[in-house]
């Protein structure tokens, strides 16, 4: 059996692994010149490779898809993914936000672990081999690079989306299974910083709220059933350009479902902890000397003081309490609980983890990652219409993909 995996990302390095333990005589091409660039630079270069729950706990973080990647990550979920790298040499962490990590901080020993697992293995490694064609034949496939064609039994397509094409992920893999009758769902940026915001927020640049609620509306149509949102409790961080941090990366995906940004509306809750009543009362107490106390002053209580001097001068001139008007404590309830952020758009594919979009679930098998429109192929990983949340999501979902693909085109009959 002769199976050749293109693209040694994540899922491609465990399913050529997979496959291989199986007796299967497997190449695993790589365009690049090093195995797990985007490994390499994910998380800060510390990799977050899973996240600390269960199967159940972690579907949901993939939306739409959460139905497609229970087979997978029912059968390998992120218990055996940390396991896998506890047998590979690898002891990882858990953090307080549940990501998963080296406990070295070191993607480089993620990339090595996997790497070498699929060369103990007996995968052979082709770097520099950029795929230009793949052409289902009646013997089976042909593999067509610049410099050479390669023969298989069995395909597996683990070339990832279009998210940090520096790393050598351009959607090349479109263009290879849309020609054989794979539907692509549009790509879009996923997990992307965002643009916008105020001139004021944007002077806020560098400022971090730890934990916050962000809500996310996107009316897809002119009808109210085609609406869409999200909401998430995480950090939020203020740019020169807009908006970062793991909550508006998250809901970057919401975002980016419509050109027409007029129908997005995102909406922040700075103190998720502190509630609106909490608030009015505080901005209502005027005894004793509580009355001369400057706004600004009493915001920094719930936010940094730069946010909370921002706040009270845009919003109110930065009165004294006892100033402070009916109106006015109506619009610093507003900005502190609900403050609308316009939004421009997002960084793009240059800065987004991962894409949204790709090849549609429809066409492929759940539980195996082969193609239901040309047998012998299998896709997994990002290639596939499957974006997750931040933390550790989308490795989950490619580990768990990439095994189910080397296990199925090794044992399939």
């Amino acid at each position: 059996m002769q199976i050749v995996v293109i693209g040694a990302g994540a899922a491609g390095m465990v399913a050529a692994a997979e496959a291989a333990k199986r007796s299967a005589n497997v190449i695993l091409l790589e365009k690049n010149t090093k195995t797990g660039v985007k490994i390499l630079m994910s998380g800060g270069t510390r990799c977050n490779v899973t996240h600390n729950t269960d199967a159940r706990g972690i579907l949901p973080g993939f939306g739409h898809a959460a139905r497609f990647l229970q087979p997978t990550i029912g059968a390998f979920p992120p218990s055996e993914v940390v396991r896998m790298f506890a047998d590979l040499g690898v002891a990882t962490k858990v953090e307080n936000t549940g990501k998963v990590f080296p406990q070295s901080d070191r993607a480089i020993e993620v990339r090595d672990a996997l790497q070498r697992q699929a060369v103990e293995a007996g995968v052979q490694i082709i770097r520099e081999q950029a795929v230009k064609r793949l052409i289902r034949d009646p013997q089976g496939w042909r593999i067509e690079t610049d410099e050479q064609s390669y023969a298989a039994d069995r395909v597996i397509v683990t070339a990832g989306g279009r998210s940090w094409p520096g790393c050598g992920t351009t959607g090349d893999g479109y263009g290879w299974l849309e020609p054989l009758g794979h539907t692509i769902v549009a790509t879009r940026p996923a997990l992307v910083p965002l643009t916008g915001g105020f001139e004021w927020t944007k002077a806020l640049s560098g400022i971090t709220l730890e934990d916050c609620v962000v809500t996310a509306e996107n009316q897809t149509s002119e009808a109210k059933k085609s609406k869409q949102t999200m909401t998430r409790r995480s950090s939020w961080l203020f740019t020169h350009f807009g908006f970062s941090g793991p909550a508006a990366m998250d809901i970057s995906r919401i975002v980016t479902l419509t050109e027409n940004l007029s129908r997005v509306r995102v909406h922040l809750d700075m103190v998720p902890d502190v509630s609106a009543e909490q608030i009015e009362a505080t901005l209502c107490d005027t005894a004793g000397g509580a009355g001369r106390r400057r706004l600004s002053s009493v915001l920094n209580q719930w936010v940094p003081s730069r946010l909370a001097t921002s706040l009270a001068t845009e919003l109110c001139a930065d009165p004294t309490i006892a100033e402070l008007s009916k109106g006015g404590r109506r619009s610093i309830l507003a900005g502190i609980k609900k403050l609308e952020l316009p939004i421009t758009g997002t960084r793009g594919f240059n800065k987004a983890e991962v894409t949204a979009g790709g090849v549609a679930l429809s066409e492929v098998n759940s539980r195996t990652m082969e193609s239901k429109i040309a047998k012998g192929l299998y896709i997994a990983g990002e290639v596939l219409d499957v974006d997750g949340w931040i933390g550790g999501y989308n490795f989950q979902a490619a580990f768990s993909t990439g095994r189910a693909a080397g296990i199925a085109a090794a044992t399939a009959e």
